[in-house]
């Protein structure tokens, strides 16, 4: 983060902010007395010349005006409800870009799996692209908290862009922090984020795809990104600021994570604090509606205060897939995006004609209206002959996570919640049980976090269903190598008095058929386990790979929570150890992790007993083991 001096802005800045820009955007700057900002937008304004600037404050005003000016030049359109928009990122420009976003490092000096350039190079090629990159356009200029005002778990803010999308976007996800940048600026440590959709077409889509570039560099907390819209790569506060996140985490020895932060209820109506990291697509949001209360649904700042961990959620806003989102599922959240009441962007969903939204989930029937690759009608084609979906399996909405009815009361706590239990999941159909509990912290980081693999999905420009290494969801937002953040892991475990438990969550489980065991509401069931297990009310089936739940257990929770009847039958498909594919797992993660030279001996030497572990049980009881051979803890 930038560090500022206590000095007063320097005369050279404000005399050419007060000929470029109009009276009230220069009184509102000039009122920030911080030679480190007012230095770096004269820079990018010289550099992009915006035919206007727009300095948005955190008044109604201008909060008002952002919205209005979204809609009026064509970044978001009018639906059948007021202030429900809709948003097209273009079809080229359906998610994030991981080819050329980059982590810009001195002579290009690689990370292990993150994808780096040389920062001298890549300084000059995003200047080189954004010059005049924003003539006959306006300006915006926003300040943001990173997190509750006045704790020390929060990190500010400054936003350049040229999109009314983004901006209004940020309005919705974050806290308008421009009265804490007037009071402090010079005491704050800020990111600095600069973006542009470049040239747009007629539909308002950004052409310059081919040079579509998202820089990172972590030395001076400044990203660059250009020529594209869709919010992964826009959004600055977004996984953008998840990335110097990590970073400025790494240095200091606390956790950035990609992580929803809720509440389980649990005997005596006690509240347990859970973080859980998932790749896209994999059951996140669902998981976040499940639990009791909700204090973010994406990422969590973690921190040891007085050898507790204790979770931060830095936003106040939601930015979910709405693919599959209905009624009878997700009643919350369906409730939300349908009400007259609240304020959503829905993003690359389908905009009946008529001005309907319409997403796969939603009680309405289909018709003709625009989408994410324009004028759509049912029965569509593309020119392979394959038929166009409605809404893209990567739509999104964005909404203030205030409309929550179960919003837990302390999101804007200055020292979050404690957290007692961390999950992990992705898309398993062959291998992991629907709920495991890892032996201790070290093991869960290792074995769990560390080892997470997924099904690729629409998330990223790449070929869906392929499984992936996704080190504890965060392959596309590190700014350090994999080893490192492990690392980072067991430094943070090792100074807690309290330590969380680890678990693994799989809702994507298939058996012989190919049909999802599981249901999509089984998951509250799953949580109310975990929660009992962290308060060590009930007993667990010891394993290779870590602890799972007893028969009796889930029976009786399905029944209590779900009004469900949970077979035996169903107990053995879910809960078997497969013990020949987590062998082979063992093996994958052992070799990724060969190749990367900074990877803690620690997490050879649990594999290599977890491996022991399996292969003595398969020697006793085969490939295949049944949950009711195994011992209970």
């Amino acid at each position: 983060m930038v560090s500022s001096s206590n000095l007063n802005s320097d005369a050279e800045f404000l005399t050419y902010l007060q000929q470029t820009l109009d009276p009230e955007s220069y009184r509102k700057l000039a009122a920030i007395n911080d030679q480190s900002i007012l230095k770096w937008i004269t820079d990018m304004v010289k550099l992009a010349r915006p035919s206007s600037v727009y300095v948005v404050t955190n008044s109604s005003e201008d909060i008002a005006y952002v919205a209005k000016v979204s809609l009026e030049r064509g970044e978001e359109l009018p639906t059948n409800i007021p202030r429900h928009t809709a948003h097209f990122d273009g079809p080229r420009d359906l998610a994030r870009d991981r080819k050329n976003t980059r982590v810009l490092t001195q002579g290009g000096t690689p990370i292990p799996l993150v994808n780096t350039y040389d920062r001298d190079v890549g300084l000059r090629e995003i200047r080189e692209i954004s010059r005049g990159i924003m003539e006959g356009r306006e300006m915006f200029i926003a300040f943001y908290c990173f997190g509750p005002p006045d704790s020390d778990f929060t990190m500010y803010a400054v936003q350049l862009t040229d999109s009314a999308y983004v901006i209004h976007s940020e309005n919705i996800l974050y806290r308008n922090c421009y009265d804490e940048f007037v009071k402090k600026a010079s005491n704050l440590r800020y990111a600095k984020f600069f973006h542009s959709a470049g040239v747009r077409d007629r539909d308002g889509w950004s052409v310059n795809v081919d040079r579509r570039r998202i820089f990172i560099d972590i030395e001076d907390s400044t990203v660059y990104s250009v020529n594209t819209q869709y919010a992964g790569n826009s959004v600055g506060l977004k996984k953008l600021m998840l990335r110097l996140c990590v970073y400025v985490g790494y240095r200091e020895k606390w956790l950035c994570e990609h992580m929803f932060i809720a509440g389980v209820r649990g005997p005596g109506g006690r509240v347990t604090y859970f973080t859980g990291a998932f790749p896209a697509g994999c059951g996140k949001t669902s998981t976040v509606f499940s639990a009791d209360t909700v204090v973010g649904d994406d990422i969590a700042i973690i921190k040891n205060v007085g050898g507790l961990a204790r979770g931060v959620n830095p936003e106040v806003g939601m930015f979910g897939i709405i693919d599959g989102v209905n009624p009878a599922d997700d009643p919350d959240i369906y409730e939300i995006l349908t009400s007259p009441d609240t304020e959503v962007i829905f993003s690359n969903v389908l905009l009946k004609d008529g001005g309907e939204v319409w997403w796969r989930g939603k009680e309405s029937a289909l018709g003709s209206g625009l989408n994410y690759a324009g004028r759509w009608w049912p029965g569509m084609k593309d020119g392979s002959g394959l038929e166009i979906p409605p809404s893209h399996p990567n739509a999104r909405f964005t909404t203030s996570i205030r409309y929550l009815k179960n919003l837990d009361p302390r999101i804007d706590h200055p020292l979050g919640v404690p957290i007692h239990g961390m999950i992990f999941g992705g898309r398993d159909p062959r291998t992991l049980p629907p709920v495991l509990e890892a032996f201790n912290w070290d093991h869960g980081v290792v074995t769990i976090g560390a080892s997470l693999e997924s099904e690729k999905t629409a998330a990223v420009l790449e070929k869906v269903g392929e499984m992936e290494f996704n080190p504890f969801a965060m392959l596309d937002f590190l700014s350090i190598s994999p080893g490192k953040f492990l690392e980072l892991h067991f430094e943070f475990g090792e100074n807690l008095t309290v330590k969380p438990k680890v678990f693994s969550v799989n809702y994507f489980l298939k058996d012989e058929f190919g049909r999802y065991i599981a249901n999509k509401v089984d998951k509250k069931a799953w949580l109310k386990w975990m929660e009992l297990r962290v308060h060590g009310d009930v007993e667990a089936i010891e394993t290779p790979v870590g602890y799972i739940p007893t028969y009796s257990d889930l029976a009786r929770l399905f029944d209590e929570y779900l009004g469900k009847t949970y077979s035996e039958e169903r107990y053995l498909k879910e809960f078997s150890i497969r013990v020949d594919q987590y062998l082979e797992k063992t093996r994958r993660i052992w070799s990724i992790y060969s190749e990367i030279p900074d990877t803690p001996r620690k997490l050879f030497e649990i594999l290599t007993e977890q491996k022991r572990k399996l292969e003595d049980l398969r020697a006793r009881y085969g490939s295949v083991v049944e949950p009711f051979k195994l011992e209970r803890k």
